[in-house]
């Protein structure tokens, strides 16, 4: 069976200073893996590099054995591959449910509605506040919103940047226990932390980051 998501030999550079420096994991179909490190370390960069929002060089990013680094980063979306930033980035005068639909709209995603209606199915309390503008919301309930959003195209693999950062505890554990459910999805999910206080219960492999350089374990 063909890896979720395989990566290969990833480098970045900056302003030609390596940011990432032969970077290589993989993501088993169906599996949850941690990306661990200090902020800093280049966990945004591993990430942003796959979804194809920099410049980078790589012998191979592949997800179910097709390749990706020819793709734009919107074909990624219709192929089911997600990413949610760190920083949210909700646009703040659209309502909650504009927010996640955007990017059905942006892709022409079959079933959006379908789609919306299981999202507030895992996740009710973002159907109570669906007509409330971003700007209104509590940082951890656009947290909620954001993985909403990124779950309206990533029905395969989808890509956590730090989901757990700045997210009162009460909070935190709801947004751990709506990512624990999407493995009964047969969703794939790569998840990014600086420690393992959220997550280490939820992943089953773990690589670690330090100065732009991956090491398993």
């Amino acid at each position: 069976m063909n890896a979720a998501l395989e990566v290969q030999s990833l480098n970045v550079a900056i302003d030609r200073i390596p940011v990432l420096r032969d970077v290589s994991l993989e993501i088993p179909a169906g599996k949850m893996v941690g990306l661990i490190g200090r902020n800093g370390a280049g966990k945004t960069t591993v990430m942003r590099a796959i979804m194809g929002l920099l410049p980078f060089e790589a012998a191979r990013i592949a997800s179910d054995g097709e390749d990706l680094q020819q793709m734009a980063p919107y074909a990624l979306a219709r192929r089911g591959i997600s990413y949610m930033p760190e920083d949210r980035r909700l646009i703040p005068a659209l309502t909650v449910e504009e927010n996640i639909l955007l990017p059905a709209w942006a892709n022409h995603i079959p079933e959006a509605e379908k789609r919306l209606a299981w999202i507030y199915g895992l996740m009710p309390e973002v159907s109570e506040f669906r007509a409330r503008r971003a700007m209104l919301l509590s940082g951890g309930q656009q947290k909620l919103v954001a993985l909403a959003r990124a779950l309206m195209p990533g029905n395969k693999l989808l890509l956590l940047d730090e989901p757990f950062e700045g997210v009162a505890p009460v909070l935190s554990r709801r947004l751990a226990e709506v990512i624990g459910k999407l493995r009964h999805e047969g969703l794939s999910v790569l998840i990014s932390e600086s420690d393992h206080t959220h997550s280490a219960h939820l992943v089953d492999l773990v690589y670690r980051i330090e100065r732009g350089v991956v090491t398993a374990g």
